[in-house]
């Protein structure tokens, strides 16, 4: 039987990694045989070439390389983990995916429907059959990134308060236009009460 891709999409300091952990926990609770895996990265190729994209200087790569970049490493993740995965009846949960790089490099005026056209060459077009926005005010995730790395940032991380307001209103405008697929969860609760809206908006999916 063929498992599932979820995703965990949102801006910096939303919580993706921490609900991706309790997702996966609590799904395993249930018996569920779970992947947890991030983007950039999840393979040896993707791992590399996310050390090229979130270290260095803020302007290191125009946001057309940035594209490229994202596009190469994801193409390697989905041939070489997410497909195989779901394939063999796992559920996949994916720490951001295709649309970060809508949000990040769309914020940067990078075409919307080109980022798609790169994802359908490199990964088959491969979409989650759920994605979750972990929404925050604005200012909150900034503050909770600062209180998180120290002040210490990446590449992304480092750019100014408009840049991520950009961001998210990217994110936010891939929800409304896809509510099939997007759920957007209120990410300034308490974890646990973030982690049972995931549940919750999961409750078609599960077995």
């Amino acid at each position: 039987m063929r498992g599932r891709f979820l995703s965990l999409e949102g801006g910096e300091g939303a919580g993706k990694s921490t609900q991706a952990r309790l997702l996966a926990e609590a799904l395993e609770e249930r018996g569920i045989p779970v992947v947890l895996t991030r983007e950039p990265g999840g393979t040896e190729g993707a791992e590399a070439i996310r050390g090229l994209l979130m270290q260095g200087a803020v302007n290191r790569w125009s946001a057309h390389t940035e594209a490229l970049l994202f596009a190469a490493a994801r193409a390697d993740h989905v041939e070489k983990l997410i497909r195989p995965a779901v394939e063999s009846g796992s559920w996949v949960i994916c720490d951001r995916y295709i649309d970060s790089t809508r949000a990040y490099q769309g914020a940067q005026d990078i075409d919307d429907a080109a980022i798609l056209a790169l994802h359908g060459f490199g990964s088959k077009g491969l979409l989650p059959d759920r994605t979750f926005f972990l929404d925050l005010p604005e200012g909150a995730g900034a503050e909770r990134a600062h209180a998180r790395d120290g002040g210490a940032h990446d590449r992304f991380g480092a750019r100014g308060p408009d840049f991520h307001a950009a961001v998210s209103a990217q994110f936010r405008r891939i929800a409304a236009a896809e509510p099939d697929r997007v759920r957007v969860i209120d990410a300034s609760r308490a974890k646990s009460g973030v982690t049972a809206s995931l549940l919750d908006a999961l409750v078609d999916l599960l077995p």
